[in-house]
């Protein structure tokens, strides 16, 4: 006792836990009946794949007896082991148990099922005889069907042959009722009668020695000519649809008609009925006057894509239609379908052409590039009857195209123009005290952009020619001809061109066709406008355009872009040195009517500079912030400490006063002359009329090289007294001291004066100048 106890009271080790699971429970005296077999028998498959193979577990299909004990005898003490050895005892005799109490409980059911197991022996021999039995009954069954599958396969030879009797009696009777439904249906049911006679034409022809088939065929032949010719007058005297037309031919064809006749009175007949339908588009434009050329034609009653629908729908569509019945119908004679169907859609393409003539103004683009998407579209099953029309329908859409593109570039031009309009308007329009008018920047800026902005939305308008979505982009002229010759030559290269040439025709010649002279500043504008299209504008132009318009290496010659450039600049070098040709004269026509109203000899002693002089002043001066509000400045040569406060003398700045003021007199003219022709050997020769530069010093210099020399000659067709020339030393000083600042070299200025200081002492009878130091009192007093 005192070894279970022990044993019973271990908390831990193997044994506790298969103890565990044992059969029997402590002192509660309660056991599970069938717990010791389930351990006995092992547990369920299921339960086995599941669990992990462990030869130590006693209840598990992997149990190892030696595995067991080894394992018990090295970890349990030797209380646990006797408490096991009780609980072994326990499990065994609680099996026998077990077993005599199922052997029990089942022997009735053991005794009951070898009762049945006799009891299904003797039926199953039962069964064996009656299996036997059946076997012979199906013997004599099986024989007794091969006769009556014999009788059958007799009945149902005679049936086939009393069918085949029945067959053949009303096929002969509906060959005796073919005249009479032939004749019952002509009039009202034609096709079915030709189904009919179709159907008995070739038993009538194979029978037709015999008499009463004979009759039959005949009096059948009678009554299909007598439809045949009214069909025939069908054919010739009403006017029939496509449908009606096909379906009587169709049945002429049936009836063995003439195949040669029946096609020509086909086409007749298709050929009225396109006709009409030409006639009806026709009616829709408007009918030139050959006797008045000048006027513009009436605009049609309906735009281009309803007359394109109307005469695809229509026409392309009847032609289409007539011309594939023909096909079907006469397929072995089609030599006169072609230049039938050739004839027909040159006349559409006539009238289609017309029709787009008279889209004289631009309208909508994208309206007119549906029309022709669908024209294009609707021709293409024309042009699998007709191939070679292909050409002439993409020649006539190019056509349209180049017109459209040539129309924007006349509106591009005329855009030009008007806002070229704007800004005289704008140069000329009075300006109220005190207000100022736009500034040469603003008008420049805002005839650069509309001008460019309206060019970029044309290019979108015609970009719409070459879209994916258009059936005939896919043509090889708009994936290299059009974009390279109508768009970037034609309507881009033509209107850069047409800029400039318009621009430099202010400078070539206005006078000579009578128009009034352009404006300064419109000139000095259309200069800049240039010279920026040359620096910027025309590269922008040409890539926007490749980009949108790529010409595909279509091999075909193209403007560069210097070449642009280039007369580009050659047009605002030409209005540039225009503007200083005006401007000169401007000044100039002051100096020439000073000099030349003004009497030189009879002058009374100065006292002032003459208003002539400052308003000369006053002119460069505005002309100099005019030029400055639309071109840099320019590099100046280096300026001498006194040039304004330089001494003008009427004697050259090369010579001392002192030295040669004896020579200067009436007495002595050949040495004057001598010493200035001397003087001009070692002085730079200035070109009046030299090209300016694209900026303001050299602008004003070309300026005041023309006034200064247009006073110098009117100088030297003057006989000038004392006073005279001391006038003439006085506004020399006078535009010496403001004109040096607006040259680029003060020498030019200097020279020109010093000059004109020579020959007024050339053509001065008494030739004494003035103090300096009075000139230049009343230089600063004027």
């Amino acid at each position: 006792m005192a070894a279970v106890t022990a044993g019973s009271g271990a908390g831990s080790g193997p044994a506790s836990s298969l103890e565990a699971t044992g059969g029997s429970t402590g002192g509660s005296g309660w056991r599970r009946p069938h717990g010791p077999l389930q351990r006995y028998y092992g547990p369920s498959t299921t339960e086995a794949a599941e669990a992990a193979p462990d030869p130590a577990d006693i209840n598990g299909p992997h149990f190892d007896p030696e595995v067991f004990m080894t394992k018990v005898r090295s970890e349990c003490p030797l209380g646990q082991l006797l408490a096991r050895e009780a609980a072994l005892g326990r499990e065994i005799r609680a099996l026998d148990s077990d077993m005599q109490t199922l052997l029990y409980e089942n022997y009735n059911k053991f005794i009951s099922a070898t009762d049945t197991i006799r009891k299904m022996k003797m039926d199953f021999r039962h069964m064996e005889a009656e299996m036997d039995d059946l076997a012979a009954n199906m013997a004599a069954i099986s024989a007794s069907s091969a006769r009556i599958s014999a009788a059958l396969q007799d009945r149902h030879r005679r049936g086939a042959q009393l069918a085949g009797v029945q067959v053949l009696l009303r096929k002969l009777q509906t060959l005796v009722e073919v005249p009479g439904r032939l004749r019952c249906w002509a009039g009202t049911e034609p096709a079915r009668a030709l189904r009919c006679h179709a159907r008995a034409r070739a038993v009538l022809r194979h029978y037709r020695h015999l008499p009463s088939f004979r009759t039959i065929e005949d009096e059948s032949h009678a009554i299909m000519a007598d439809l045949a010719q009214r069909l025939r007058t069908r054919l010739r005297c009403e006017t029939l649809d496509p449908k009606e037309l096909t379906e009587c031919v169709e049945m002429l064809l049936q009836l063995e008609e003439p195949a040669e006749e029946l096609s020509e009175e086909f086409l007749n007949q298709a050929g009225a009925r396109l006709e009409a339908e030409l006639a009806a588009l026709e009616a829709e434009l408007p009918v030139a006057d050959p006797s008045d050329t000048g006027t513009t034609p009436p605009p049609p009653a309906s735009d281009i894509l309803d007359f394109v629908d109307r005469g695809s729908s229509a026409f392309v569509g009847t032609l289409c239609q007539l011309a594939s019945s023909y096909r079907v119908l006469f397929s072995e004679d089609t030599g006169r379908l072609e230049p039938f169907t050739a004839t027909l859609a040159a006349r559409y393409f006539t009238l289609l052409e017309r029709r787009l003539a008279l889209e004289h103004g631009l309208g909508d683009t994208s309206l007119l590039v549906r029309a022709l998407d669908r024209f294009h579209r609707r021709l293409r099953a024309l042009l699998e009857l007709l191939p070679t029309g292909a050409d002439t329908a993409a020649a006539l859409v190019a056509r349209a195209a180049r017109e459209r593109v040539s129309r924007y570039l006349h509106a591009l031009q005329t855009f030009f123009l008007g806002c070229l309009g704007d800004v005289r308007q704008a140069l000329a329009a009075p300006r109220p005290s005190g207000k100022e008018g736009p500034s040469l920047p603003d008008l420049l800026a805002t005839l650069a952009a509309s001008v460019l902005g309206q060019l970029k939305a044309v290019l979108a308008y015609v970009h719409l020619f070459t879209a994916r979505d258009v059936a005939f982009a896919s043509l090889p002229y708009f994936k290299g001809e059009f974009c390279v010759t109508a768009v970037r030559e034609g309507l881009v290269v033509a209107f850069v061109r047409s800029l400039c040439r318009t621009a430099r025709g202010f400078a070539d010649g206005p006078a000579e066709r009578g128009a009034p002279a352009a404006p300064p500043a419109l000139l000095l504008l259309l200069a800049r406008l240039c010279l920026d299209y040359e620096n910027s504008t025309i590269s922008y132009i040409l890539t926007l355009t490749d980009e949108q318009f790529p010409p595909q290496d279509s091999g075909l010659a193209v403007t560069l872009a210097p070449v642009l450039c280039a007369e580009a600049r050659a047009a605002a070098q030409r209005l540039l040195d225009h503007y200083v040709q005006v401007q000169g004269a401007a000044v100039a026509q002051m100096l020439r009517k000073s000099v030349e109203t003004r009497d030189w000899l009879g002058t009374v002693e100065p006292r002032n500079v003459r208003a002539v002089m400052k308003r000369v002043v006053e002119d460069i001066t505005a002309i100099d912030v005019q030029v400055g509000q639309l071109f840099e400045e320019g590099v100046r040569r280096a300026q001498s400490s006194d040039s304004s406060r330089r001494a003008f003398s009427v004697y050259s700045s090369s010579r001392a006063p002192g030295r040669y003021a004896p020579s200067y007199t009436p007495s002595a003219p050949m040495d004057t002359h001598l010493l200035s022709n001397i003087q001009k050997l070692f002085s730079e020769r200035i070109d009046i009329f030299s090209p300016v530069e694209f900026n303001k010093v050299s602008v004003l210099t070309g300026i005041i090289k023309i006034s200064l020399k247009t006073l110098l000659e009117c100088v030297r067709l003057r006989t000038l007294g004392r006073f005279g020339l001391q006038q003439v030393q006085v506004d020399g000083h006078y535009l010496q001291l403001y004109l040096w600042r607006f040259a680029s070299d003060e020498r030019v200025v200097q020279g020109l004066l010093d000059e004109v200081a020579a020959s007024a002492t050339h053509r001065c009878l008494d030739p004494v100048p003035m103090e300096h130091s009075v000139v230049e009192l009343i230089c600063e007093r004027g």
